[in-house]
């Protein structure tokens, strides 16, 4: 799961390297003042020995945006709220939802669709290693219609049915991290 250690990570660079930092955002850090080019280069260095790296083209960070609109959706958006995913990325990135999609696949080999499902099976098997809902609600919470549409693509993407991946003892979850 995306989580805030990430965000702390980079401060903590950052305040290391004394650039003074307005935001730091999954995917995204504003300065207070731009940075040299041997200042950009010392920072890619050090974000890549953290696993971490420097994108600096318009396409890629394009890419980036949709992945954190994805993960924001996922992860971090009230189950009641009524919208759809092509809705809610348009309103983080106010482009033709059609040419975010294109971009997207293009760069990243897969569609928009493959990699929102990946997030929701993470999120799913959060949710089943934390032992506190019934599959029902996972599903209700996930946006699926059903208990059964969510096992199936649990089990086209895991191998495994829910039940089972809930009663493994050692639960190998795959981060997808920005």
């Amino acid at each position: 799961m995306v989580c805030t250690r990430c965000k702390m990570a980079v401060k903590t660079l950052l305040e290391k390297e004394k650039i003074l930092a307005t935001s730091v955002e999954l995917g995204e850090v504003d300065t207070k003042v731009d940075l040299s080019k041997d200042q950009l280069e010392k920072f890619d260095v050090l974000l890549k020995e953290l696993g971490f790296e420097l994108i600096d083209n318009r396409r890629s960070q394009t890419i980036e945006k949709i992945k954190k609109a994805i993960i924001e959706f996922v992860h971090y958006t009230p189950d009641s709220l009524p919208v759809n995913l092509s809705t809610f990325i348009t309103s983080k990135i106010p482009q033709d939802y059609n040419y975010l999609s294109n971009l997207f696949s293009e760069v990243e080999g897969t569609t928009i669709e493959k990699y929102y499902i990946a997030q929701r099976i993470e999120k799913a098997k959060e949710l089943l290693v934390y032992d506190e809902l019934p599959l029902s609600e996972i599903a209700f919470r996930l946006g699926y219609s059903s208990t059964a549409y969510l096992s199936n693509q649990f089990k086209k993407l895991t191998g495994l049915t829910p039940s089972y991946y809930k009663s493994m003892k050692d639960h190998k979850r795959k981060s997808i991290d920005l």
